[in-house]
């Protein structure tokens, strides 16, 4: 009896586990079921992917979408909207909301809140303080997890973790892999009077600078290190992080975003102001080449685009007292796909930065991967699209860019959630079902499957 699927993606060049490959895709209660010469009439729809390129669903495993507490900026609905725009199909959402999501009720809150509203798959962190150590127990094997936050230094809202004692407490409680937000909070305090003279962004980098994010780094991973726990360093910034995270694979990983590899300064801060401001900072042009040696080198482990909106009104406000961050989940796949346009770095390099990186080092169950069994999560694009990224394309609430005006080449054309189409030439289908994801160690153990 020959095989039928409920979808079948056709010709496209598919970015499978061997390679970029001409083949067919056969979908099947919303996992993969096939790869091969397939017959699109023995699917019950069928779509023509010949001349594009067929990704895996890009996993953006650092998102802000503001909720709850910060509705105005962004929510749930939003942010999910354009991520889906942006063929990003699961997203990890950070706990520095308000109030914040430090137990398991507040973890469960945003779990509720996600069902019926999100366009994409979901977990969500769990922050840390150092005294809610018998929450970070109990939130480590609920699907929808994706492990612990702990902030070392402060940024947007008021989670912090200060202090060696409180530190270990954190990583100790922590059985799943810690994510950290990087800098000295004593130093950043010390240097502060650096900003407040300067009142303007182009202070950003020197106030916040190299030794507040590596003396915090180091001592992240030298903490989990002596606990036995996993680390992960989000938004890495500066050379030196780089060339020590490289010598401390077998305890640590190391996340990159899109605007440290692609916005520098001086230039960005003269030019854009505080809309470029974000914690850790943009740095100059010497350390963004490092990151990009340790992206192609393979130091670096995903990329995440951290985004984080704040309206232009509070944007606005003098600096320092303007807030950090920028948006950036619905741009990651079209600024990513125009550094590959340039020949500085592959497409299967992006593939596994945004795709297989976020599944193998946070164990996210059947996600990341072309695959046979693997949830049928797709984003078709154009890589031969040229286009302008504008604020008014943009889904999110706060309704701007930093990259307003940039040309930029490749397109995502369709993203494709657990086999149904979520989103087609720029518009958005049917009713949001993002679910919850499943991790090897914290899946539905009824379900039968992770």
């Amino acid at each position: 009896m020959t095989e039928t699927f409920d979808l079948i993606l056709h010709g496209g060049v598919c970015a499978a586990p061997a390679g970029l490959v001409v083949t067919d895709i056969g979908v099947r209660d919303g996992r993969i079921a096939a790869l091969g010469d397939l017959d699109p009439q023995r699917a019950a729809e069928a779509i023509d992917c010949r001349g594009l390129h067929v990704l895996p669903g890009l996993i953006d495993s650092q998102v802000h979408f503001r909720e709850p507490g910060g509705e105005h900026k962004e929510d749930l609905a939003t942010g999910s909207d354009a991520a889906i725009l942006g063929g990003v199909t699961t997203v990890f959402e950070m706990p520095n909301t308000s109030p914040s999501t430090t137990s398991v009720a507040a973890l469960q809150n945003k779990l509720d809140r996600a069902a019926g509203r999100m366009r994409c798959d979901h977990a969500f962190f769990i922050g840390a303080t150092g005294e809610n150590g018998d929450e970070l127990v109990a939130a480590a094997d609920r699907v929808g997890c994706a492990g612990t936050k702990i902030f070392i230094g402060s940024s947007t809202g008021d989670l912090l973790v200060e202090g060696v004692e409180k530190l270990d407490a954190a990583i100790a409680s922590s059985p799943r892999r810690s994510a950290a937000h990087c800098e000295n909070e004593a130093r950043l305090r010390e240097r502060k009077a650096i900003a407040d003279a300067e009142g303007h962004p182009r202070a950003h980098p020197i106030w916040r600078d190299e030794e507040a994010a590596i003396s915090a780094t180091r001592l992240f991973v030298d903490r989990s290190r002596r606990a036995g726990r996993r680390a992960h360093v989000l938004h890495v910034t500066t050379g030196e992080e780089a060339a020590y995270l490289a010598t401390v694979k077998d305890v640590a990983t190391m996340e990159l975003t899109p605007h440290h590899l692609t916005l520098a300064g001086p230039e960005a801060y003269e030019r854009l102001g505080t809309l470029v401001q974000m914690n850790p900072p943009v740095r100059d042009q010497a350390h963004q080449d490092a990151l990009w040696r340790a992206l192609v080198d393979g130091t670096a482990d995903v990329i995440g685009s951290d985004h984080a909106p704040h309206t232009l009104e509070e944007k606005a406000k003098p600096y320092p007292n303007s807030p950090s961050g920028m948006p950036g989940v619905q741009t990651t796949l079209p600024v990513m796909l125009t550094h590959v346009d340039a020949g500085k770095l592959s497409l299967m390099r992006f593939v596994d930065l945004m795709c297989a990186g976020p599944g193998r080092i946070f164990g996210l169950a059947h996600k990341g991967r072309i695959a046979k069994g693997f949830d049928a999560d797709f984003a078709i694009v154009d890589l031969k699209a040229e286009w302008r990224l504008e604020n008014a394309r943009m889904a999110s609430r706060c309704g701007w860019t930093p990259y307003d005006g940039m040309r930029v080449v490749g397109k995502p054309v369709a993203t494709i959630l657990r086999g149904s189409v979520a989103m087609r030439d720029g518009a958005l289908i049917g009713d949001p079902f993002g679910a919850p994801v499943a991790f090897h160690e914290a899946y539905d153990k009824d379900d039968g499957d992770a």
